[in-house]
């Protein structure tokens, strides 16, 4: 499929190792594998692999250093403030801990495709495209912390790759800045994902409203980067319209690591996975006409019957026809125009009315 950008209202969408991500298509499941792999290369082998069985349309890494997103440096600054889950950690320390090694990366994506699954990853900055270059990712992805990285996201639109965009804390104004810097360096597939940039978020304050809003506003496909608990707030953002969703992937919550608490383990994004399946099934289209199971339930709905043994000549009553269930009589809206009338030949009761009785 040739890729290209379109308004929202022409089909708009992108395409990654030739799948259509937009609306009218299924939904783009995306791992987030992070910093889950606790530094050791079998587990994050391990992580693909469960998120392949759990239904996973791609695996995304992160591309850092501890130098490439910061400098090693303690003052006051550096130390992350109260009410995060990683308070009082030192930012270096803390991207020692969960970067995931370069050396790792074209083996992991590797492997994720010869599942069947894409991988790609999240560039902090230029030696970082430039890596990811070299492992051919088909996609891109900026961080919401990212968002206000100008030069950043110009490197990655001049790759000609798709780009998903996190908005986390971002107003529509940075948004549109961002959107505009991609567009201008020659981007020409772009999604962009609601975000609440907050770990673990909370989920009145996720906003899933602002999805519709932010496909008609930008034209682009939209999803959601979701860090809340559980699965029902990524469910319902399909139900509003979103192509994308991205959620942390763990083995274990148990297993000590930087981003595990808001992280879903193999079971539970099964059951995500099955439950935005059936989301999209339910969704269907506008429809007004009998579904192929409905038919058969129409005999159920009510309708007229004789309830009283009637001799011909006598007329239709209150006291002889109801409408009631089966469907098999004429339908209950014409039984103004039949009382009062008569009955052509004799009707025992628990007969359906038709008009070949009645005078």
């Amino acid at each position: 499929m040739q890729r290209g950008f379109y308004n929202m209202n022409t089909g708009s969408c992108l395409t990654i190792n030739n799948r259509a991500i937009g609306a009218g298509h299924p939904v783009y499941i995306i791992a987030e594998m992070s910093a889950n792999h606790g530094q050791s290369y079998d587990e994050a082998v391990r992580i693909i692999q469960a998120a392949k069985d759990a239904g996973a349309d791609a695996i995304k890494l992160q591309t850092y250093t501890p130098d490439t997103i910061t400098i090693d440096c303690d003052n006051e600054y550096f130390r992350i403030g109260k009410g995060s889950l990683w308070e009082g950690r030192n930012l270096y320390d803390l991207y020692q801990e969960a970067y995931t090694p370069w050396e790792w990366q074209p083996k992991l994506k590797e492997i994720a495709n010869d599942l069947g699954m894409d991988l790609f990853s999240t560039p902090f900055d230029n030696t970082a495209v430039d890596f990811l270059e070299e492992m051919n990712v088909p996609a891109y992805k900026i961080a919401s912390f990212e968002l206000v990285d100008i030069l950043l996201i110009q490197r990655v639109a001049k790759t000609g790759k798709p780009i998903i965009m996190s908005t986390g804390m971002a107003t529509i104004g940075e948004i549109e800045e961002a959107v505009a810097a991609a567009r201008g360096a020659g981007c020409k597939e772009l999604a962009l994902l609601k975000c609440t940039s907050a770990y673990p978020a909370p989920p009145e304050e996720i906003n899933l409203r602002t999805i519709p809003h932010m496909a008609e506003a930008f034209g682009v496909p939209v999803g959601l980067s979701d860090h809340t608990l559980g699965i029902g707030v990524p469910v319902v953002a399909v139900t509003l319209g979103a192509c994308i969703i991205e959620k942390h992937f763990t083995l274990s919550r148990a297993i000590p690591g930087p981003d595990s608490a808001f992280s879903l383990e193999p079971h539970e994004f099964k059951e995500m996975v099955n439950a935005i399946r059936i989301a999209e099934k339910a969704l269907g289209q506008v429809n007004y006409t009998v579904t192929e199971k409905e038919a058969a339930s129409r005999v159920f709905r009510r309708s007229l019957f004789v309830v009283k043994d009637m001799k011909a000549g006598e007329q239709f009553s209150l006291d002889n026809v109801r409408a009631i269930r089966p469907g098999n009589g004429l339908p209950p809206k014409y039984i103004s125009k039949i009382l009062g009338k008569t009955t052509k030949k004799d009707i025992g009761a628990g007969t359906p009315l038709n008009w070949s009785v009645i005078c």
